[in-house]
This record gives C-alpha cells, sequence and structure tokens, in this order.
C-alpha cells in the first residue's frame, strides 16, 4: 500500500489518469500541460520505487499482490503482483517515461497535450502488462499498449509514418491472435481459470505444448522481433519521433522477451525444451545476420534500429540456455538496451532536429561544433559495442557464459556481435562526428542544451552504474530465475 491505495495499482492508473488530464486540457496553455506531463511521468516514478525498496530478494513467489473480483461469472479477475522478472521492467519503464517528456519538451509543438498524454497512457498500459496475473487482465492491456504507440507515429511521424504505423499495427495485432487461442485452450484446459499462476501447473500433452508454444512465439517473437518477422521494426523507427524510438526501442521490445518468460517457458516447458533449437538458431542469425545488415545502412535510425534487433538476440538465447547465467543474462540484456538503445535514438534526435535529415553522409565534423554532445555519444556508442564497464557488457558476457556451458558455437557465434557492434557502432561515430564536413550546415550547429544534457547525463549515469555494479539488479533476479529454471527443468508428461 502507499498513500492508502494498492501500490501497483497506483503505478498503472496515474500515470493514465494523468495522460487522461492532458488531453482534457488541450493545447490552450502549452506551459501548463508541459509541466503536467513532467509532473505526472516524476510521479509516476516515484511511486514505482518503493518496489524495488520493498522487494524481497529471497522470494521468488509474487509480491505486492492485489486480486479483486472483476468479471466473475468468467472466473475473470483484476489479479497483479510482481517477481524478480517483471519489477525491473516496471521500473524502467517508469524511468524511461521522464525522459522522453523532457525530450518532447520544446521540440513537439503541435497538438502537444495529445503528445504527452498518449506517452503517459502508454507508461501505464505497459506497467499492466508486466503486473498482471490474470490472462485477460493481460491480453487487454497488451492490445492497449499498441493503441498510443499506432497514435504517436501516426500522427507526429515523418512521411510515411500512415504505413510504418499499419504495419507495426498489423504485424503485432495478428501475432496476438494466436496468442488468443492460446489461451483460450488454456482456460478450457484449467476448468475456467484465467490465473496465468494457474496455467504454471497444468500438465499438458506435448503435442499440445508445441501448439501452444507457437501460438505465443507468434505474438512473442513479433514484439521482440525476431527474425525474419522483424522488418516492421526499421520502418517504425525511421518513421517515429524521437520519443516514439525510445519507448518502442526501449519498452515495447521488452515484452516479448518478457512473454517468454512468463507464458511460453513455464506453461510449455517440455515444448520449449523441444523448440529451444530453433529459438537458438533464429537468435543467433539475428545476432550475426542482422549484425551484418546494420554495417550496410545509412540511415542513422536504421542502423540502431538492426543494431537492436541484433542485440535483442542476445536476450533470446539467453533464455533458451536454460541455466541461470544465461537467462539472467538475458535479463540484464534487456534492462541495459533499455538505456543503451533510447540514449542513441535520442542523440539521434539531437542530430536530426538541428539538420532535419538522418543521413550519415550529411554529417561529419559534428566534434568541432559539439564537443559535449560528442563524448556523450561515444559513451553510448562503445556501450553498444559492449565495452567493458558499460551495462552493453554485463549481459553479453553473461550469456556467451551460458552459452559457453550449453555449446562452444553458441558461444562463438554469439561473440561476433563484439566485433560487428564495434563495426557499426564505431563507423557511424567514426562518419558523423569525425568525418570530413560535407554539409556546410553542420557550422551552425550548437551544442546540447541544458535539457539535453539533463537526459543524457541520466542515461549515461545509468548506463555505467550497471555497468560497475550490477549486483543490485542481479540479486533482484536470483530467486525468480532460480525457481523457474526448477519448473522448467521438471517435465508436465
Amino acid at each position: 500500500m502507499l498513500f492508502g491505495f494498492p501500490l501497483l495499482s497506483l503505478i498503472i492508473w496515474l500515470p493514465i489518469i494523468f495522460g487522461l488530464i492532458l488531453f482534457v486540457m488541450g493545447d490552450r496553455n502549452l506551459r501548463a500541460v508541459r509541466w503536467v506531463a513532467l509532473i505526472g511521468s516524476v510521479a509516476g516514478f516515484l511511486v514505482a520505487l518503493p518496489l524495488y525498496s520493498g522487494f524481497d530478494v529471497s522470494l521468488g513467489s509474487m509480491q505486492f499482490v492485489e486480486h479483486s473480483p472483476w468479471f466473475e461469472r468468467l472466473n475473470v479477475y483484476y489479479h497483479l503482483g510482481v517477481d524478480g522478472i517483471s519489477m525491473p521492467l516496471i521500473l524502467l519503464n517508469s524511468f524511461t517515461t521522464p525522459l522522453v517528456v523532457i525530450a518532447g519538451w520544446e521540440v513537439i509543438k503541435e497538438r502537444v497535450s495529445q503528445y504527452m498524454g498518449a506517452f503517459l497512457i502508454m507508461s501505464g498500459v505497459l506497467n499492466g502488462v508486466f503486473a498482471a496475473l490474470d490472462a485477460i487482465l493481460f491480453y487487454s492491456f497488451w492490445e492497449a499498449s499498441l493503441v498510443p504507440m499506432f497514435i504517436i507515429i501516426g500522427v507526429w511521424g515523418g512521411p510515411n509514418r500512415i504505413y510504418a504505423a499499419l504495419k507495426f499495427f498489423l504485424y503485432t495485432f495478428l501475432g496476438s491472435l494466436l496468442m488468443l487461442v492460446a489461451l483460450i485452450y488454456l482456460y478450457i484446459a484449467s476448468d475456467g481459470s484465467f490465473s496465468i499462476l494457474d496455467y504454471h501447473q497444468l500438465s499438458i500433452p506435448l503435442t499440445a505444448q508445441i501448439l501452444i508454444f507457437i501460438g505465443f512465439m507468434a505474438a512473442f517473437a513479433v514484439k521482440v522481433p525476431m527474425w525474419p518477422v522483424h522488418t516492421w521494426l526499421p520502418d517504425a523507427h525511421v518513421e517515429a519521433p524521437t520519443g516514439g524510438s525510445v519507448v518502442l526501442a526501449a519498452i515495447l521490445l521488452k515484452l516479448g522477451g518478457y512473454g517468454f518468460l512468463r507464458f511460453s517457458l513455464p506453461i510449455a516447458p517440455d515444448a520449449s525444451h523441444e523448440l529451444a533449437g530453433i529459438v537458438i538458431a533464429l537468435s543467433l542469425i539475428a545476432i550475426v545476420y542482422i549484425g551484418i545488415v546494420a554495417i550496410m545502412q545509412r540511415d542513422m535510425k536504421k542502423l540502431v534500429a538492426y543494431s537492436s534487433v541484433s542485440h535483442m538476440g542476445f536476450v533470446t538465447l539467453g533464455f533458451f540456455l536454460f541455466n541461470p547465467i544465461g537467462m539472467e543474462g538475458g535479463m540484464v540484456q534487456m534492462i541495459s538496451h533499455g538505456f543503451i538503445s533510447g540514449a542513441l535514438f535520442l542523440c539521434v534526435g539531437v542530430l536530426y532536429d538541428r539538420l532535419h535529415t538522418r543521413q550519415i553522409a550529411d554529417y561529419g565534423g559534428v566534434v568541432n561544433k559539439m564537443p559535449i554532445f560528442a563524448a556523450f555519444f561515444m559513451l553510448f556508442a562503445m556501450a553498444n559495442s559492449g565495452l567493458p564497464g558499460t551495462s552493453g557488457f554485463v549481459g553479453e558476457f553473461m550469456v556467451i557464459m551460458g552459452s559457453m556451458e550449453v555449446n562452444f558455437w553458441y558461444a562463438f557465434f554469439a561473440a561476433l556481435t563484439l566485433i560487428l557492434g564495434a563495426s557499426y557502432s564505431l563507423w557511424l561515430y567514426k562518419k558523423v562526428i569525425f568525418g570530413p564536413v560535407a554539409n556546410p550546415n553542420v557550422e551552425g550547429m550548437k551544442d546540447i542544451s541544458a535539457r539535453e544534457f539533463l537526459v543524457l547525463a541520466v542515461l549515461a549515469i545509468a548506463v555505467l552504474t550497471l555497468g560497475i555494479y550490477p549486483l543490485p539488479l542481479t540479486e533482484v533476479m536470483h530467486a525468480t530465475v532460480d525457481n523457474l529454471l526448477e519448473h522448467v527443468s521438471h517435465s508436465k508428461l
């Protein structure tokens, strides 16, 4: 409880209420709109902090549980709870939202109230996805998360925003339909229960498990996104405004990874083992092939988007190694990717706000005019390359170690990302920051403002803190990961 109100409900509904207030306010007073958005996003982050301070790291079960009737006739309940897997993702989401609001402070000039309101509503909905323990509640939040991002891309995006928004919506919506079919089967198999925790205890035949796994994978693989259903992501990133790209990379992609841990592995453990080879193969293809594709890009946003697909391959690889260091490494990689990819998209946004182009060839010599920005960009580019001492190294190193325990070649191909990541990240940095001046407009560029400095500095601190001292994050996962692996290792057949 916080302020006499259930904590998880407060974390979900407080940002949504502020978002609705912003919609009602309209754009009559933009200064007030921006401050209400900032207050709402910061309040959402502050009320989420007790999740960490009050979390018992020795327990692998759900904590801060809320359970109330919703549609009792169908056994649908308003059932919330968090464990060592979902709690860090709620904190990541709540941490990112104020940064997105600040980043769009002076950049967004049209329909500001709707823009800010959409992000706050999405923040609350995403918290609902991570906290829901009822299948229908989860599915409701899952589908609802599509709407704000669809609007953000479609209204404030680039020239091809309608195409990108529709492609994003259709890919994710169609995948979700198969997940709904799997949930209906589980409802029948559990004698009328929509409790996700009840599904974990079901004894399901292998053939049914495989079909359920495929249904879930259709939804989660698109969200991650895994190769070959990743093609919507570069289009969405290129057309989305900077804030949309940040949330898309930092949070929305994590829904897929979270889904594998909450649904696929514990509900269909035997199928997970049977099909692990396929998931690992697709993950390694994403790591290596998409890393090569990233090197070929000439648009900064597309390069960072493809690098996201490559780095998220580490997440799914780690989850399906079925050892603690691999699974925890995948979780650390999700949080780290949230910091690094968000920071890189913000860096691209800083450049775009000045020259209104994302083409790498249109830049060069930026360090001469923006030395402070160049320092931040270098840190995030090196973190994206997996530099030791940054968060980008920790998760990848843990997954590579976990891969080595299973198969040398898994580790070998996974480790190629250290070479590929350095290749495209440092090539991008060299061309934009140190290359010869290709555009005379670069001469007129000004270094980052205090607002931009604040956002990038906060993310730089997060990247370095997690890279140097990851224990505060990893210790909350231990008990939950151990319980999940013990559960998955015992056949239900």
